[in-house]
């Protein structure tokens, strides 16, 4: 799962960066709405994190256009501003959540996972396919009970197709949504990750549907 953190205190940022690939995402970070506008515009995100006192173009004016081109991208508002008015603005603006600074990062991942979930149409916390259990809170797989130990980029994966189960994703939605804004991403990666995935979870986990793409199947008990 990718996020884009529109922060303009570098500390900040550094911060929710470090706390978000902690949490198994794949972080970008822009620091003045003109770029927030722009990223959200060309490249794919699951969420956004926006901060309102941005420099160039302000959190809610970014909010707003992103809203009219009818981009539903998950928006978690975190700003410094307390007031009721703000957190009113925002909600009217477009925005899925908000959170006051000073923050938990805890309790920024938190809001971030039931956002998501929320978007996918998922009432547990825990994403199961069959024997196979993923918890977004702790990064925990098992299968069968027994926990696995999946690198950063098969976690991101499997978290994704997950959340997209019963629907055939392609290889370059999956290149978009596990690997972050100025890294190489070659199709071949995504192929060599979900064999690899296979291996540890079992063959009947992700399908191969030839010429489209991989699907955990909706109906896998």
């Amino acid at each position: 799962m990718r996020v884009l953190v529109v922060e303009d205190e570098p500390r900040i940022a550094a911060d929710i960066r470090r706390g978000l690939e902690q949490a198994g995402f794949a972080v970008d970070v822009v620091g003045d709405g003109e770029a927030a506008w722009f990223q959200a515009d060309v490249e794919t995100y699951d969420a956004m994190i926006l901060d309102l006192g941005l420099p160039k173009l302000d959190g809610l004016s970014v909010l707003r256009k992103l809203r009219s081109a009818n981009n539903a991208l998950p928006v978690l508002i975190l700003t410094a501003r307390d007031g009721w008015r703000e957190r009113v603005d925002g909600i009217n603006a477009g925005a899925d959540d908000y959170l006051s600074k000073p923050f938990r990062m805890e309790e920024l991942v938190a809001r971030l996972h039931a956002i998501l979930r929320r978007t996918a149409g998922q009432a547990s916390p825990i994403l199961r396919a069959g024997e196979v259990e993923l918890d977004p809170r702790t990064k925990l797989v098992t299968v069968s009970g027994e926990a696995l130990s999946l690198t950063p980029l098969e976690y991101r994966l499997f978290a994704y197709l997950l959340h997209r189960r019963g629907d055939v994703v392609s290889a370059g939605e999956l290149l978009d949504h596990v690997y972050e804004s100025g890294t190489d991403r070659e199709a071949n990666a995504i192929e060599a990750l979900v064999a690899r995935l296979r291996r540890k979870l079992g063959p009947a986990v992700i399908e191969t549907r030839r010429g489209h793409g991989y699907v955990v199947p909706a109906g896998l008990q």
